[in-house]
């Protein structure tokens, strides 16, 4: 099956009878649970996009569940950590959120994670999903300030690696990404990572980097601001998120479509009954008005999928970025 197939079955999976048939079928297996508080393990810091979006869901789960939701943040390894703690978990009452690395391509960049992702970890909800933009500098020699898509990956072939790209680090969204795209547009930027994306677009503020994939709010935070260009977004068309800014493949680049995504997961021992409430639950709250309304503000199209759904973008996003991790050799550092 493709991989536009698979996302097309997952997005059909938010709409079928499995919520329904769930709901119903495990509130007596379930009974009895919660019976103590509830804990959404997140491997990143306070204030981090994937720590709002926990907060976001911890009221309304609450009110749902009867008891308190609180948030854990085990940081460290590009949430791994984190991630880590949600697979070994065996008090049925933790469960975690994560971003796609940490579900996906963990143990393909670094084999001495702990966790298997494919095995430790069930699947609840696919929370939210968002496109990458491909941001540059606006003064760059060789490259004109009216410069569209075409132009300025024609400009980047011509720099060959005298051009530098910048990410959150090896084995990222961002790093993995743009080695997809090096290999579909025959660009050759050098990789430079840095702690996070704030000091990414700072560095080419500066002009250490010609490029990089930067997450809409903040890509078009700078766009706006008047100090970076918007070259294009990663997504197959036009995203709510940026819909001023073309896609990618508007400018010919085929077979390179990337988002990130974050969803919310539970440990492979956790009862089966206790995951699909969980799961109706949540997918639930990420489809209400108010959340969808707080998750697009933090920079996230909601979906809410089923856990089918969750578990075919699984697949589909490991096999992809699994393809290119080969081919490059990346690996963690």
């Amino acid at each position: 099956m493709s991989r536009r197939a698979l996302l097309m079955t997952a997005a059909a999976a938010m709409i079928s009878p499995w919520a329904v048939a769930q709901k119903s079928a495990t509130t007596d297996t379930a009974s009895g649970w919660p019976n103590k508080a509830l804990k959404i393990v997140v491997g990143f810091p306070p204030g981090s996009s994937p720590d709002l979006t926990a907060r976001t869901f911890s009221e309304p789960l609450s009110k749902a569940l009867g008891q308190p939701v609180v948030v854990e943040n085990k940081v460290g390894a590009g949430g791994n950590i984190g991630a880590d703690a949600v697979a070994k978990a065996h008090d049925d009452h933790t469960i975690g959120l994560m971003i796609n690395g940490n579900m996906t391509i963990a143990k393909l960049i670094n084999p001495a994670v702990q966790y298997d992702p494919q095995k430790d970890l069930a699947p609840l909800t696919l929370v939210g999903i968002s496109p990458l933009v491909l941001t540059a500098p606006l003064q760059q020699p060789g490259v004109p300030n009216t410069a569209d898509a075409r132009e300025f990956l024609a400009a980047a072939r011509a720099a060959g690696d005298k051009w530098s790209y910048g990410t959150p680090g090896v084995g990222t969204v961002g790093h993995i990404g743009t080695e997809l795209l090096k290999a579909r547009s025959g660009i050759n930027p050098v990789h430079v990572p840095y702690p996070g994306y704030p000091q990414v677009a700072t560095a080419m503020l500066g002009g250490q980097l010609q490029m990089a994939l930067l997450p809409p709010a903040l890509a078009q935070a700078q766009v706006k601001a008047g100090k970076l260009r918007a070259i294009g977004v990663t997504s197959a068309g036009r995203s709510a998120l940026a819909p001023d800014i073309p896609s990618l493949k508007e400018a010919g680049i085929q077979g390179f479509e990337l988002e990130i995504w974050n969803a919310f997961a539970a440990p492979a021992t956790m009862p089966k009954a206790i995951q699909a409430r969980l799961a109706t639950t949540l997918a639930e709250i990420a489809r209400t008005p108010d959340v969808r309304a707080k998750l697009f503000q933090q920079g996230w199209q909601a979906v809410g999928s089923a856990p089918e759904g969750l578990a075919n973008r699984i697949k589909a996003d490991t096999a992809a970025m699994g393809q290119i991790i080969a081919q490059r050799g990346i690996k963690a550092e």
